[in-house]
């Protein structure tokens, strides 16, 4: 049987080929390639081991005929197209742990650079002068560190800062009281962040939740004087608001090793006085990269070799023998960890997930995991069935597992719970005879609906008309509807209205729904 053959296409620790060649692989390492060149050599290779150069693209992906798994050497995976992965049956890896401490100290760097103004000092001396009256910095002792994110790097962050005698105030959904008591933080909302850090460091992936979660109205009302540093994903701040209140001396300093755009060749901060960056360094240690490249080479030598399946974005981690059963029931858990994650709000402290008949037979470990995935994907951008009980178990979310062996209603079911500040909030499943997830109740009401594609949910007071109002909003928008689903408590009282659409919903639409007689609730949900 042939060795499984692997290319390294970007510069990495050589430690990696050894490891590849020491656990039965052939490795050629070839970097600095074009997309062409590369696209002519990847037919004949079963791995392909890369860091943040190498564009992995659909293109690359449909000449790849023999690949079985890509591997980041690294936590972000914004160059791989893992769509097109998956749809050609690529596993893509990441190494999501291995450069959180040299990320958080980078994070330290900035912040103690820009207390001191050391850049501009450092520039200015040596161009000859000695402008030793123009730099009066900061202490950061006694100053109070704003923590937007207090997951695997923000509490690292937070324990050196705590190390240097700054107070740690933190916002992060996930995080509860336990947990920050714990990291010797305060857990506060956003509001208070901005109104009592002297300093903000963000620390949260980029998602729809996140995105410009600094816009210029948070940062005006950000205390006078503050500094802020971003060393996680660019496109969390506005960056021309911060330009403006750098100007204006509302923001006191901001330092930047992430931008919206990269390369950033052209940024409106540049020049800015007060205003620090770096092209993206966070994870550029020697440790760091030394760690990734050790744990890339691991996982995918283990996965071609062994068939182990660690860190993967697209996939499960399953024995060969579970993976039949399993599978359509991690697709079911999924959905339903999404579907209670997007309806669910404020203070998330435990879930609960229930198996009963036919699925309490199961393995119930990769269904937790694929809750767990579906449920944590909303606030993280590189979760996965591995890690996503990692992410929850640091933020403080209780996880429990319970089986019933009886069966009920359903031959086989599973229930998601989450206990939110204003009651526990409850969805369930099953599989229909094709294996094809299906929802069966929201919130204590039976409603049978498919959850795929963009949907749009309904809480309303059950009355003539409604479901017409409803339709004409949609065709007035020009939205097709591709299913109509509908369930209620009792004749009169609330009611749910699920439905499919074609194409996300526009904000403006369901501001629109929002107004209709008869609304309580309307979301726009995404799977």
């Amino acid at each position: 049987m042939a060795k499984p053959k692997v290319l390294i296409s970007d510069k990495m620790d050589p430690n990696a080929a050894r490891i590849f060649e020491e656990r039965g692989c052939d490795v050629d390492v070839i970097t600095g390639e074009t997309p062409e060149e590369l696209i002519s050599r990847i037919g004949e290779y079963d791995g392909l081991a890369i860091r943040s150069s190498t564009k992995v693209t659909k293109e690359v992906l449909d000449a790849a005929t023999n690949l079985k798994v890509i591997g980041r050497a690294g936590i972000g995976v914004d160059n791989v197209d893992i769509p097109a992965a998956s749809a050609n049956g690529v596993v893509v890896m990441n190494t999501p742990f291995g450069n959180s401490i040299t990320t958080a100290e980078h994070a330290i760097a900035m912040l103690m650079a820009l207390a001191r103004e050391i850049p501009a000092a450092n520039a200015r001396t040596q161009a000859g002068e000695w402008p030793k009256k123009d730099f009066m910095g900061v202490e950061v002792t006694g100053k109070t560190l704003g923590l937007i994110g207090a997951g695997n790097i923000g509490s690292i962050v937070a324990s050196r800062a705590l190390g240097l005698k700054m107070k740690v105030v933190a916002y992060d959904p996930f995080l509860t009281e336990d947990r920050a008591v714990e990291m010797g933080v305060e857990k506060v909302d956003l509001g208070e962040l901005e109104r009592r850090a002297d300093f903000i460091s963000l620390h949260t992936p980029l998602t729809d939740e996140t995105r410009n979660i600094l816009n210029r109205e948070r940062l005006e009302r950000t205390k006078k004087g503050v500094r802020i540093v971003n060393c996680a994903r660019g496109g969390l701040i506005d960056e021309v608001a911060l330009k403006d209140l750098l100007d204006s001396g509302h923001i006191a300093g901001a330092a930047l090793d992430v931008f919206a755009e990269e390369p950033a060749k052209e940024s409106p901060l540049f020049g800015t006085p007060n205003f620090i960056c770096t092209p993206h360094l966070g994870a550029s240690t020697t440790e760091a990269q030394v760690n990734v490249a050790l744990q890339v080479a691991e996982q995918m030598s283990d996965y071609l070799v062994n068939g182990g399946v660690t860190n993967a974005l697209n996939m499960p981690s399953l024995s060969a023998e579970e993976a039949p059963k399993l599978r359509p029931y991690m697709a079911l858990a999924e959905k339903l960890g999404s579907l209670v994650s997007q309806l669910s709000h404020g203070n998330l402290t435990e879930i609960t997930i229930e198996r009963s008949g036919a699925a309490a037979e199961l393995n119930g470990k990769p269904i937790e995991g694929a809750v767990l995935a579906g449920f944590m994907r909303r606030y993280s951008d590189t979760v996965n069935m591995v890690n996503a009980p990692y992410l929850a178990k640091e933020r403080g979310l209780q996880v429990r597992s319970v089986r019933y062996e009886h069966e009920g209603v359903y031959h086989t079911l599973l229930r998601v719970t989450v206990a939110t500040s204003t009651g526990p909030r409850s969805v369930a499943g099953t599989l229909f005879a094709d294996n094809a997830p299906r929802l069966v109740e929201i919130f204590g009401i039976g409603i049978e609906a498919d959850l795929d594609g963009h949907m749009l949910y309904v809480v309303n007071e059950d009355a003539p008309g409604f479901i017409g109002r409803v339709g004409s909003l949609m065709g007035e928008a020009g939205i097709n509807i591709g299913t109509f689903h509908l369930g209620r408590r009792e004749a009169g009282g609330e009611a749910v209205v699920l439905l499919s659409v074609d194409a996300a919903i526009p904000a403006d639409i369901i501001a629109k729904a929002e107004k209709l007689q008869g609304v309580k609730t309307v979301k726009a949900l995404s799977f």
